[in-house]
């Protein structure tokens, strides 16, 4: 699917909100995330960025597939000021508040504290022409997905995970770092595994533009 399609999409469905910045006043734990779409030259359909964060002792999502964000800075003006500062930080992507196209449904995550639940804001960007990518020492790997490739849910399948004593069967995808298919089609799956809280946000943000 072209960029220009989805962004229309997106402005059009219910998870626009016009744009709410996210404005916080309160202690809860609060985080944001950036999902990028782009486009380049020649290009014939948009792509959606990814990172795999580094294996780090004590962090609740060591090694996962993500989209660059993180905590909420007491000096972060909103949210979105969040999800800016934390890709810029992550990945050196300078994104700008002009860049944001919608706001994905909150999603809560698993990890608690003192203060309750964290709380996840989801912004969607597109940017225009390639950026530079340059990982910090939070990020293992970073990779562009053709959307096509997501839509057709190549990759998907479940697994069992244990938590909290009870066992689940949890969907996910593996992930193909920018390898187009061959014309009309997706690409096939690769080694980055996605799944949990951001497989929940890419799901709302496939249902979008479907």
């Amino acid at each position: 699917m072209r960029l220009d399609a989805v962004l229309a999409r997106l402005i059009g469905a219910s998870v626009e909100r016009g744009i709410d910045h996210g404005i916080e006043t309160s202690e809860e734990p609060r985080a944001a995330v950036a999902a990028i779409l782009r486009e380049l030259p020649g290009q014939q359909g948009a792509e959606l960025f990814f990172i795999r964060r580094a294996e780090q002792t004590g962090d609740p999502w060591s090694g996962h597939v993500a989209f660059p964000g993180g905590r909420r800075d007491p000096d972060d003006a909103s949210l979105l000021e969040t999800a800016i500062r934390e890709t810029r930080e992550e990945v050196g992507i300078s994104l700008d508040t002009s860049d944001v196209v919608a706001r994905l449904p909150d999603v809560p995550a698993f990890t608690r504290s003192k203060k309750g639940r964290l709380v996840v804001s989801v912004f969607v960007f597109a940017v225009r022409a390639d950026v530079a990518v340059v990982p910090n020492v939070e990020v293992a790997a970073t990779l562009w997905v053709p959307l096509a490739t997501l839509m057709a849910g190549v990759g998907q399948s479940t697994f069992e995970l244990e938590y909290d004593g009870r066992k689940y069967d949890l969907p996910f995808l593996y992930l193909e770092p920018g390898k187009p298919g061959k014309p009309g089609q997706p690409g096939e799956p690769g080694q980055h595994r996605l799944w949990g809280m951001t497989y929940g946000m890419l799901i709302a943000l496939l249902d979008a533009v479907k």
